[in-house]
């Protein structure tokens, strides 16, 4: 990141394109929550380009706190594209552009995971419109992204949706930039997102195994898909059958 007082080009000076990115997530940790929505834009000169949308299956269930916040239920990603499936289209889609994003690591910590889980490299630049209005927005209240699009009159349509999230992340860092750049141009140069994600091995064949068995014996019904489980979320899940059920006895 090229730090205030450096010496910046006109090249450098201007994100003029990128692509704008939102999940909607089953929760707040990467390591072991999913991804249910992916939303994004290519931008190119404040005009919106090609649209990105895809809904996951998370292969556990949506947890009614977000089904409450996003609206989106079980029912609405179950049988959808797997998270293999969709960081591989997002990849593709986004290409060598910047991101943009609101809270941007946040986005880019579950995309990292999911890239990384599925054996790809994602080491991207972004800009965040949150760190932007931190700086330049310290008289409001909130820097949500609601409370920014209240401030710069910015229409939400459906707010905590992927792809109306992505759209207004977009606006919101327009009118920040003809506001501001100028000032504090280096707040708008994409610089390098740093999340540390190391590989999740899946489930191993004895895991499943004794999975099935111990479901069978106990009569229990998982909501969960056995098959989209983790080694160390199998682990835990045969612990919890463990403690509560009891062992399989011959």
């Amino acid at each position: 990141m090229v730090q205030r007082g450096a010496e910046i080009t006109n090249e450098e000076m201007f994100m003029n394109e990128y692509v704008v990115v939102d999940l909607e997530t089953t929760g707040l940790a990467p390591k072991t929550d999913k991804i249910l929505e992916i939303g994004a834009y290519r931008v190119a000169g404040g005009d919106f380009g090609e649209k990105f949308h895809m809904m996951l299956d998370p292969g556990i269930p949506v947890p009614p706190r977000i089904t409450e916040l996003t609206g989106i239920t079980g029912e609405m990603v179950q049988g959808q594209a797997r998270a293999e499936d969709g960081i591989r289209a997002f990849i593709d889609f986004a290409g060598d552009l910047p991101l943009l994003g609101h809270n941007l690591i946040f986005d880019y910590g579950f995309l990292k995971h999911a890239a990384v889980n599925s054996g790809y490299t994602f080491d991207k630049m972004g800009v965040d419109t949150l760190k932007i209005s931190r700086e330049m927005l310290p008289q409001l209240a909130s820097r949500s992204l609601g409370s920014l699009c209240a401030h710069f009159s910015i229409r939400q349509q459906s707010a905590h949706r992927g792809d109306d999230d992505a759209r207004v992340t977009a606006l919101v860092y327009e009118k920040l930039k003809k506001c501001y750049e100028e000032q504090r141009p280096e707040l708008f140069v994409p610089g390098p997102l740093y999340y540390k994600a190391k590989r999740q091995s899946p489930i191993t064949n004895a895991q499943k195994g004794y999975l099935n068995d111990l479901v069978k014996y106990h009569k229990i019904k998982l909501d969960v898909q056995v098959d989209s489980l983790t080694k160390s979320e199998a682990s835990r899940l045969i612990d919890g059958i463990l403690t509560e059920h009891g062992r399989i006895r011959r």
